[in-house]
């Protein structure tokens, strides 16, 4: 159903099915899959390629020029799969030169003011939240989720299965199968739940989970690490997607909470070795629990600090603040 009050090219390629809200442009070059839905106001720039069933809402522009100062007016195309719904005022650029196309995948949820630019590609089931944005040349992997208000810089590889915190700041590479948050962008954990609610294995979650505790959390480069899980993990179609992922970043991938990778907070702050202020990672509370009962100062409360520490407070009057930490310094 094609409204009159929408513009469509006469050498756009509709299928049956195809509806056209008014007001809605469809440029010259475009094809458009059976049963998608065009929104009122909705913007398709010659060059567009979109797939069956999608929904295009009002306002979004799909195909328009690249935001690159390198762009000679070569041809592009967006490409768009089976099954996306791209929301209100999303923008999706062409390709330039450099790959000649800018894709996203099927089934995606694009939410409202996305923004794609040039030549990145987005892959299958991806979720990307109100007001991300991805700049020129960055590659989403299959299941990412990418958190409202997050910027990507040019260039960056999001692995599969990743789930990033809303507000991040993205400026290097995040490997498959995990957990990003705080600022600097750093590891979170593994995406667990997000893993079982896809059918992985309990085995198959054990066995990343344990790869990542080498990367994160034992010291070493990741080189080593790398070398490390080679030699000790069995083979398996995660573990060599880890491996390969690492091996082919091209922007180095992103680091553990600490900056230098140590877990330790003394190090961090600059304070010396023994300083009396200590910190604990929530994370490790099996650790928190056996430092408390050998510390010998009976009943303590928890409250909580900036950055995820806990604070434990003997129940003493006159007691001064301890703050444990467990950490390899």
């Amino acid at each position: 159903m094609n409204q009159v009050l929408a513009h469509i090219h006469p050498n756009a390629k509709l299928a049956e099915g195809v509806v056209v809200e008014p007001f809605a442009t469809i440029g010259d070059d475009v094809i458009i899959g059976e049963g998608t839905h065009i929104g009122p106001h909705a913007t398709i720039l010659p060059g567009t390629r979109i797939g069956k069933n999608c929904k295009i809402f009002p306002g979004a522009v799909v195909g328009g020029e690249p935001q690159d100062l390198k762009f000679r007016g070569e041809y592009s195309t967006v490409e768009i799969g089976d099954n996306t719904t791209i929301r209100e005022c999303v923008t999706v650029n062409r390709g330039t030169s450099a790959k000649g196309k800018t894709v996203i995948g099927s089934n995606c949820l694009i939410m409202a003011y996305v923004h794609v630019a040039h030549d990145c590609v987005v892959g299958n089931n991806v979720i990307l939240v109100n007001s991300t944005s991805l700049a020129g040349e960055v590659v989403v992997d299959d299941f990412a989720i990418i958190g409202g208000h997050t910027g990507i810089h040019q260039f960056c590889h999001i692995g599969k299965h990743v789930m990033l915190s809303g507000g991040s700041l993205v400026r290097k590479d995040v490997p498959p199968y995990i957990k990003a948050g705080r600022e600097p962008l750093s590891y979170a954990g593994v995406n667990s739940i997000g893993l079982r609610r896809r059918e992985f294995s309990n085995e198959t979650i054990t066995q990343i989970q344990d790869i990542y505790r080498i990367i994160y959390q034992k010291g070493y480069n990741n080189s080593q690490a790398l070398e490390v899980i080679e030699a000790e993990m069995p083979a398996s179609r995660e573990r060599d997607e880890i491996l390969l992922f690492i091996r082919d970043s091209k922007r180095g991938i992103i680091k553990g909470y600490f900056p230098d990778g140590s877990g330790c907070v003394a190090k961090k702050r600059g304070w010396p070795r023994g300083h009396p202020l200590f910190f604990c990672s929530v994370k490790a509370r099996m650790i928190e629990i056996s430092v408390i009962r050998s510390s010998r100062l009976g009943k303590i409360r928890f409250s909580k600090m900036p950055g995820n520490n806990r604070v434990m407070k003997p129940l003493t009057p006159s007691s001064k603040w301890l703050i444990f930490w467990f950490c390899s310094c």
